[in-house]
């Protein structure tokens, strides 16, 4: 992890017990996700991979996984991150750290302004002169924002340069959940030459903690960027460029990079909105709208030292997006010059749609399973002593699951289940919102030796579709529902949103 070498170190365990220790500079990927994700984190099959868990089984496991898909490296540290912390290495907490450490090195070695939320509240009441930028995701600020806030998502702020310009008399107060999207929001336009620019201290969880509410389901979409300010956006990113010595890389050479796959590692990173993206994308790309990839690096970026190649219409983002990860410390960083623009027009194809995210192992899984669809298995219930598992997220369980289902994590469902249920001729039927997972599940299940194992065809979607019964809650979870990290923001007590941004300022420190 010293070197300069190309590695991939991968924490195989449930993203909550990641969440409260990890090996720092390791990637979170749960057994549950492993052939989900795992192209994208490490798109090179020689790369070298180290797996760890507490010590247990998983790793062993997820190991076997990333083998049999293909990769020729694959190494277990031995002992685990039991064995790394007798050691007394460098371990960590909470999701997300690398970025989030930096944006409390942001906050504090360029003296990022501040406003608090009672500021923000009692300058509302007094001024009509106000711009309130939310820089979230617009999924989140579908849930709530601050009353009046605006969403304009961190990745686009540059394209809203110039029209910001023009407001000289206004404050323009820059907000997210916590710190480090306001953080980076304000320090963006900062440095694009913007100065009447405030970020909210400790975001919507400050504002909720000073006692104000909240504007819920806020009617409001995106607004798109002034054409003005978003032709101006190519000539500052430009500048930026030059500046800062970004390198550009021209449509055939990314074409190169990509033909070159299994000598090096190279990341296509498309920084617009998932809309964007789905409208043409060059092929193989990822979509990381430019916020979330500064927001979330270690959860995209799994090889340190590779070379990460950003991607947006006329190149205007991507450079912005590509200035921050130098700032973080990714060394290898570059541009797609002119963007998909000049991607187009090189003659080089552009694909459509979202990224096909089937599973890998998928269709044998799929052509070995038994499946059965949901009026049969209701019909056969009422008969039956058959258990019923959800290898769906604990979220979506909560959410709804089928009447009488019982939750497991895929990451967990051979390890546990033999100890749970040791007759291997129990009859067992797997869900999950989609069947994706279930599938996986019952093709392990198999493998261990059960033998009357099914998948709900269509999974808890196909259930509830045809109307029939289904719960809610967490009342019958076989391990620990910690698979699903979610903000303090979205589910959180005051204290939960207090301990949090403590946590967040302790990393600046």
């Amino acid at each position: 992890m010293d070197s300069e070498s190309l590695h991939a170190v991968l924490d195989v365990r449930e993203r909550g017990e990641f969440n409260e220790c990890q090996i720092s500079g390791a990637t979170s990927l749960p057994r549950s996700q492993i052939d989900f994700r795992i192209a994208q984190l490490v798109p090179n099959h020689k790369v070298p991979i180290v797996v760890y868990d507490e010590g247990g089984e998983r790793a062993l496991l997820g190991a076997k996984t990333l083998t049999e898909v293909g990769y020729e490296q694959v190494s277990i540290l031995d002992g685990g991150l039991a064995a790394w912390q007798r050691e007394d290495r460098s371990t960590v907490s909470g999701v997300n750290v690398p970025s989030k450490a930096f944006g409390e090195k942001v906050h504090h070695e360029r003296s990022i302004p501040e406003i608090t939320a009672e500021e923000l509240n009692e300058l509302q009441q007094l001024s009509d002169d106000l711009v309130i930028l939310d820089v979230r995701t617009p999924e989140e600020y579908r849930r709530f924002c601050i009353p009046g806030g605006v969403n304009v998502p961190g990745g686009d702020l540059l394209l809203w340069v110039e029209e910001l310009k023009r407001k000289t008399n206004a404050t323009i107060v820059v907000n997210c959940a916590g710190r480090t999207r306001s953080i980076i929001g304000t320090a963006t336009l900062r440095r694009l030459g913007l100065t009447n620019i405030r970020a909210l201290k400790n975001g919507t969880m400050g504002w909720v903690l000073a006692g104000l509410g909240l504007e819920r389901d806020p009617a409001r979409t995106a607004p798109s960027a002034p054409l003005g300010s978003r032709a101006q956006a190519i000539s500052l990113a430009r500048r930026l460029a030059a500046e800062e010595d970004i390198t550009w890389i021209s449509p055939p050479q990314v074409s190169s990079a990509l033909a070159r796959i299994n000598e090096r590692v190279t990341y296509l990173v498309d920084v617009r909105s998932a809309r964007e993206y789905e409208s043409g994308h060059v092929p193989g790309s990822l979509s990381i709208p430019g916020g979330q990839a500064v927001q979330r690096a270690d959860d995209f970026i799994a090889v340190r030292k590779a070379r990460i190649i950003f991607i947006s219409n006329e190149a205007a983002r991507a450079v912005m997006t590509a200035y921050w990860y130098r700032q973080m410390g990714f060394s290898n960083v570059s541009v797609l010059q002119g963007g998909l623009v000049a991607w187009s027009e090189s003659g080089a194809m552009l694909a459509t749609g979202a990224l096909c995210n089937e599973p890998l192992r998928f269709e044998a899984a799929k052509r070995a399973a038994h499946y059965v669809d949901a009026r049969s298995l209701a019909r056969t219930l009422h008969d039956s002593s058959a258990l019923i598992l959800d290898v769906g997220t604990s979220v979506d369980f909560e959410t709804t699951h089928v009447a009488g289902a019982k939750w497991i994590s895929r990451g967990w469902i051979d390890v546990k289940l033999t100890e749970l249920f040791p007759d291997r001729n129990q009859t067992i039927v797997l869900t999950c919102p989609d069947g994706q997972q279930s599938t996986l599940a019952a093709q392990t299940l198999t493998e261990i030796g059960y033998t009357h194992v099914s998948v709900l065809d269509g999974g808890v979607q196909a259930w509830s579709g045809a109307g029939l019964p289904t719960n809610h809650g967490l009342d019958a979870c076989l391990v620990r529902p910690n698979d699903v990290v979610l903000s303090p923001s979205i589910r959180g007590t005051k204290e939960d949103m207090q301990r949090y941004l403590e946590w967040e300022l302790k990393l600046g420190r």
